[in-house]
């Protein structure tokens, strides 16, 4: 049963990051688009903005697949909390701790998703294992 309970963890946070990347690269889902995104990480002052926008959309585009089919899923679960943990801190930290105020509830929660993910690995219904 742990198998299946690791294959839901990666699929919710998979979709999560997947869905959220192609707001910030592309628009959809009503997104910002890469240009929104690269101005919003630039009132956070990350610098080259554009740079960052286009690192973190694509870190979430492929790292939300890559949990999606359980393909390098402790590598992907890694850098996806790296940047969960840096979005807590520079967007949210300040608001305290309860979503309704735009606190860190909600990147605590994933941050701990992944942080699970890096530790468990993609368990027996990752790619590689289904394929071999």
């Amino acid at each position: 049963m742990s198998d299946w309970g690791i294959l839901s963890l990666r699929l919710g946070i998979g979709i999560m990051f997947l869905a959220h990347g192609l707001q910030k690269a592309f628009g959809l889902f009503r997104g910002p688009g890469i240009k929104g995104f690269s101005a919003m990480l630039s009132g956070l002052g990350f610098a080259p903005a554009m740079f960052w926008a286009y690192l973190a959309s694509y870190a979430e585009l492929l790292g939300g697949i890559c949990l999606i089919i359980g393909l390098q899923t402790r590598g992907a679960a890694a850098i996806l909390f790296i940047l969960i943990v840096t979005a807590g801190f520079k967007v949210h930290l300040g608001k305290g701790f309860f979503l309704s105020n735009g606190g860190f509830e909600y990147t605590f929660v994933i941050a701990f998703a992944c942080l699970a993910l890096v530790l468990l690995g993609p368990g027996k219904f990752g790619i590689l294992k289904l394929i071999a």
